[in-house]
């Protein structure tokens, strides 16, 4: 693919496109990550969670294809975004309250979080920006330079509405439950036998979402309570 021509450009268009759609989850990840800390600490989180996301991410595409190769990858990963979808909801809010070491310990738990999910979650974000750029090794890096204003801008706008907003922490986790879900319904094996049966795989999209919304409320109410009383 020879640079700046019709093609090249219209790769990056296809980049740009796949980038837009795929960051919108990794955003709500690191603003669910970052919500329960100071506002000087969460800058921190969403910019050293998006650069420790961006490096694992470059990781993947460049090991993409060995990636495919691994069965029940997609299965595993989207049980761990479950797990942390959930997790997300019983945040501890406290942070600000804490002193300066459970504060930085919470730090960098938020960070690791944003790391773990992303790396779960940008499979589907690699496979597009790796079959858009067509073997271009310049076209995969512009890709990757171009999420990061797209995630620190996303995460910081979601930051500002959970704040006005508390009920979109289970919206945001909703997302990642659906998320979760299209990836494991993508599993090769699984996804062989849900191509025939779609009533049995939208019903894995819902029970997912009803399965993490219900048990995060459940498990946080009595915390909340708590802390009224």
């Amino acid at each position: 693919m020879e640079l700046f021509s019709p093609e090249f450009f219209s790769a990056l268009l296809a980049i740009v496109v796949i980038d837009l759609v795929l960051a919108g989850d990794n955003a709500i990840v690191i603003a669910l990550a970052a919500r329960g800390l100071p506002a000087h600490q969460q800058k921190k989180v969403i910019v050293w969670g998006t650069v420790g996301a961006i490096v694992i991410r470059t990781a993947m595409t460049f090991a993409v294809v060995w990636l495919l190769k691994i069965p029940g990858l997609m299965l595993v990963g989207g049980l761990l975004l479950l797990w942390i979808a959930y997790k997300l909801i019983m945040a501890d809010t406290s942070a600000h309250h804490d002193g300066a070491g459970t504060s930085n310990a919470s730090l960098w738990a938020a960070i690791k979080t944003i790391i773990i999910a992303d790396s779960v979650m940008g499979i589907d974000n690699v496979l597009g920006v790796a079959g858009a750029a067509h073997g271009s090794f310049l076209l995969v890096v512009l890709g990757l330079l171009i999420s990061v204003p797209i995630m620190v801008f996303g995460s910081s706008l979601v930051l500002k509405w959970i704040e006005r907003f508390p009920a979109i922490v289970y919206i945001g986790a909703a997302v990642l439950a659906w998320t979760a879900a299209s990836m494991i319904t993508k599993e090769p094996w699984l996804a062989t036998y849900l191509s025939a049966h779609d009533v049995m795989k939208w019903g894995m999209y819902v029970i997912a979402v009803i399965a993490v919304l219900a048990l995060g409320y459940l498990k946080s109410k009595p915390r909340v309570e708590a802390q009224i009383t």
